[in-house]
């Protein structure tokens, strides 16, 4: 029978503690990674909300139904530029004797300046006599 010293006493060696701290080296740059594409998608969510809400706002300030007109505006916005092009609609079916109402398209596009940048397509009806 053989007996152990002291120095074979139980524990880890050498190798054994390496490949831990590589297991949880690898686990922590892993979780570090996760949260780093978290934190920059949260950042763009915050982003693209602020560019709705700027949207949502210059939307509802537009000129009244009867006084939409055809054409072109634009400006500055809480440090975003803004453009708002007005079109007629074609409406197939349409017969612009009896129809009450014109369709308008209403395109806005805003752009921080970062870059980022919403578009915005929405139609609005317009009185005919309006025009």
């Amino acid at each position: 029978m053989s007996r152990r010293s002291c120095s074979d006493a139980a524990g880890f060696t050498l190798i054994e503690a390496l490949v831990a701290l590589a297991i949880i080296a690898v686990v922590l740059g892993t979780i570090g990674s996760v949260i780093a594409t978290t934190v920059k998608g949260t950042r763009a969510i915050d982003q693209r909300l602020v560019l709705a809400g700027t949207a949502e706002t210059l939307l509802a300030n537009l000129s009244a139904r009867s006084l939409l007109k055809p054409g072109r505006q634009s400006g500055e916005l809480a440090g975003s530029r803004w453009r708002v092009d007005v079109t007629p609609m074609s409406v197939t079916g349409g017969n612009p004797e009896t129809d009450r109402f014109v369709p308008l398209a209403v395109n806005l596009r805003l752009q921080r300046a970062d870059g980022a940048a919403i578009q915005v397509t929405t139609v609005k009806l317009v009185p005919r006599a309006a025009q």
